[in-house]
């Protein structure tokens, strides 16, 4: 099972996409407040689309709280402040994937306790960052082909027009 988590996310529309990709894995996604938008916001909704009923959500009143709650779970942290290539991890069956806010990442001290489980997506030049969403597509997707899809219809259909 993966766990993609957001620390404060900004961007209604960032978490929609989000949870639209949690909808195509089966992966839960949970949310550490404060939120920068209210859950009723059109532009989350219409991100999201008409998959809102098939995302397992979950919310926290702050990241303390979550880790509580999974005090054995295996967490890794993405940041641009990490040096580790985040596919030179080999990802457990259950790992919870943390993202910080889009205008900040995640607080440098929640990096620096936890660096050993700190990872970076690779970029060039002097790029600041990654579109959120994008960062957890391109992560969520790490650890499902490390897992072999298992359970996923990996077969397309072509159809005549």
């Amino acid at each position: 099972m993966v766990h993609i988590v957001l620390v404060e996310p900004e961007i209604p529309s960032n978490t929609g996409n989000i949870a639209r990709s949690c909808a195509a894995t089966n992966s839960i996604l949970h949310l550490v407040r404060p939120l920068g938008f209210d859950t009723s916001d059109k532009m989350l909704k219409r991100a999201g689309l008409d998959y809102w009923k098939d995302v397992t959500i979950y919310y926290h009143d702050s990241f303390s709280q979550l880790q509580s709650l999974y005090p054995d779970g295996k967490f890794y942290y993405f940041s641009t402040k990490s040096d580790q290539n985040y596919c030179d991890v080999h990802y457990p069956d259950e790992v919870f994937l943390v993202f910080g806010k889009e205008t900040a990442g995640l607080p440098e001290q929640l990096i620096y306790d936890n660096y050993s489980n700190a990872v970076r997506i690779p970029m060039i030049g002097e790029i600041r960052s990654l579109n959120l969403s994008n960062s957890v597509a391109i992560a969520l997707y790490e650890v499902l082909r490390q897992q072999g899809f298992q359970g996923f219809n990996l077969h397309g259909k072509l159809t005549k027009f």
